[in-house]
């Protein structure tokens, strides 16, 4: 498998491609990172230095591994956090181009908007482009429960609100979601879930909620299941999969009382999950 991931890159720490590139290697995926950032830490530090790249720039980067002939080779179009507003008009031409050369590439989006804590923290018109340019194209997303109300105009709290949600954001364009975060009211304590929903069912899988915030969690989760799903077009077994690799990830950075993800140190997690936690059909 060929995955082309359009993300922002950091030097420092784990996030976007910096966090997305290696668990994809770990489990035997080729991947092409393009970056859209080029920065020293992540932006949660409140201080940090290098360039957004200009969408003309990225641009040039896909189109120079287009004439390589790579497009016909990629079987998925990975895309996270968008630094600028141009970068969708490159995303969504870079997809167009890699379907026509591969048709059955798809375009997985983890659609970055926020969270229930911090709220929105992209650019004022970054969700607008998400909801009426982005996510029509996309054949798979992955916005938390916050993205997910954000995308479509509700407010998921409950099993049922989440799958009606789910729902109207594949009513949209993308066939498949996975909706990270979810924290419904009558969860046991102390635990978080992710629910997929597809053409054919749709699966939760709940794990120990761990006492911590780890920027790049999302990016990590994003593309493993992208991977997974796209690998075994099976939802349940991506599902069980990333929240197994995930959730050690999580578990040996909380150990490690340090602030970013130990992504290296947890590396045998992604290409040997534990399979600890298994996903319940609830449609």
């Amino acid at each position: 498998m060929t995955v082309l991931s359009i993300q922002s890159a950091v030097a420092y720490g784990h996030v976007g491609n910096s966090a997305a590139v290696f668990p994809l290697q770990r489990i035997g995926v080729e991947v092409l990172p393009v970056y859209t950032v080029n920065f020293s830490n992540h932006t949660g530090y409140g201080a940090w230095r290098g360039p957004l790249i200009a969408p003309e720039d990225v641009r040039e980067v896909i189109t120079g591994i287009e004439e390589r002939g790579a497009f016909a080779e990629i079987d998925v179009v990975l895309s996270g956090y968008q630094g600028s507003e141009g970068i969708a008009d490159v995303i969504i031409d870079a997809v167009a181009r890699v379907k026509a050369a591969n048709p059955a590439a798809i375009y997985a989006c983890d659609p970055v908007m926020g969270n229930a804590k911090s709220g929105c923290f992209v650019a004022p018109a970054i969700p607008e482009l998400l909801r009426e340019k982005v996510v029509p194209v996309a054949d798979l997303i992955t916005p938390n429960q916050f993205e997910l109300g954000y995308l479509t105009g509700t407010e998921p709290d409950t099993l049922e609100s989440t799958l009606a949600s789910a729902d109207l954001a594949r009513s949209m364009g993308p066939r498949t979601i996975l909706v990270t975060s979810v924290e419904r009211p009558d969860r046991p304590e102390g635990t978080i879930e992710m629910l997929a929903v597809t053409d054919d069912g749709a699966w939760i899988v709940q794990t120990p909620l761990l006492p911590m915030k780890a920027n790049g969690s999302g990016d990590v989760t994003a593309a493993l299941f992208s991977a997974h799903y796209t690998a075994t077009s099976d939802a349940a077994a991506a599902l069980e999969r990333t929240a197994s690799s995930v959730y050690d990830l999580l578990r040996l950075t909380h150990e490690s009382g340090r602030r970013e993800l130990q992504l290296i140190e947890a590396q045998e997690f992604y290409a040997h999950p534990r399979l600890q936690f298994a996903a319940t059909r609830v449609r």
